[in-house]
């Protein structure tokens, strides 16, 4: 017998598209929104138990996101070769387990010599724009942002290596501040061609923090990165564009400093190294948040009612503006779809949206 699919209905009504935008800015914006607006995405693995378990229903129509992303380059594949794949940058990505992103296993830049020689792959590619012309305005009813993912940090270990780079922000010095110069000219140019559409916001994607805090400490966080990623911030906001970043760990010690820059949306909030609800007190109407719902804990072990129960807690929360609701991180392959339905009732139960 075929599987019925899941009814959306069970989840409240469809939302109405030309509502999302305005209810994501107003959020952002500290205004009261109409709700708390959300946007979450499954990883591949769990993409596929969670549409076996919708009966093969389309996700979008189920999780009805706030957002509509562009650009998202980070690994744009020159070569594959069975779980192995080279991107544009010329790192070599391991897959064997992490499917969607993978683990570098050959970075080009081996030594400090060789950064002279790198090349860029070249920004002004029109194939890296294709789709935006039609495609934003086509999507202004949802929050558009252009993402521009290993932004920096990332964009340096990948090349470099993680262990190299950090041992170089003692050692060499010099060759750091040249590396992430020229990673930021090349972002610069990727900005100058994706700020032509009309964009609500650019996303950084970068990761600062471990579990513990920032994997090269508050200094050299503040000494290589801090100008470089207001640099980049700046040219966004003088485009008049929303600034997110997204970094996981525990990295709120450089909250202030990010606000300092331009940032007005951070993620993925995550909840087992920052105490959220107080986070979202104390940085009100300075900083909006994007996440907070536990994919290390709740989602992939609590029970269903355990699930609504701090969903629930997180909207009311967010209720007066200030946060997109969002599991603190793409969802991994671990958590029951049954939990993340039961995570999308409540979504889609707030008050005025029945």
């Amino acid at each position: 017998m075929a599987k019925r699919p899941y009814s959306f209905a069970r989840s409240g009504s469809i939302i109405q598209d030309m509502d999302k935008r305005q209810v994501v800015i107003d959020a952002i914006e500290f205004r009261r929104p109409a709700y708390v607006p959300w946007n979450w995405a499954p990883t591949r693995d769990c993409a596929l138990r969670l549409r076996e378990k919708l009966g093969g229903a389309e996700l979008e129509g189920f999780i009805q996101p706030h957002f509509a992303d562009f650009g998202a380059g980070e690994l744009r594949v020159e070569w594959a070769r069975g779980d192995f794949v080279g991107d544009v940058y010329g790192v070599v990505w391991d897959r064997t387990v992490d499917k969607d992103i993978g683990t570098p296993s050959q970075c080009p830049i081996a030594s400090t010599a060789d950064l002279a020689r790198y090349r860029f792959p070249d920004a002004n590619n029109p194939s890296w724009y294709a789709g935006m012309e039609r495609g934003v305005p086509a999507s202004r009813h949802l929050f558009t942002r252009f993402v521009l993912g290993f932004s920096l940090f990332e964009r340096a270990w990948t090349l470099r290596g993680m262990e190299n780079l950090l041992i170089d922000m003692v050692e060499n010095p010099a060759f750091v501040e040249d590396l992430l110069d020229a990673i930021v000219e090349h972002n610069l140019a990727q900005l100058r061609n994706a700020l032509a559409f009309p964009f609500d916001c650019v996303h950084f994607g970068d990761d600062y923090g471990s579990q513990l805090g920032l994997i090269m400490g508050g200094p050299h966080w503040r000494r290589f990165f801090k100008p470089r990623l207001a640099k980049m911030f700046g040219a966004a906001r003088q485009a008049g564009r929303y600034v997110s970043l997204h970094s996981c760990g525990h990295v709120q010690e450089v909250f202030d400093d990010l606000v300092e820059i331009g940032l007005r949306l951070f993620n993925p909030f995550q909840p087992e190294v920052m105490d959220v609800f107080d986070l979202m007190r104390r940085y009100r109407g300075r900083l909006a948040f994007h996440g907070g719902m536990s994919v290390q804990k709740v989602l992939p072990f609590g029970s269903q009612a355990e699930v609504r129960q701090a969903a629930r807690a997180l909207l009311e929360a967010g209720a007066e503006g200030g946060f997109v609701f969002s599991p603190s991180h793409a969802v991994p392959r671990d958590v029951p779809p049954e939990n993340l339905i039961a995570m999308q009732e409540v979504l889609t139960s707030q008050k005025g949206l029945a």
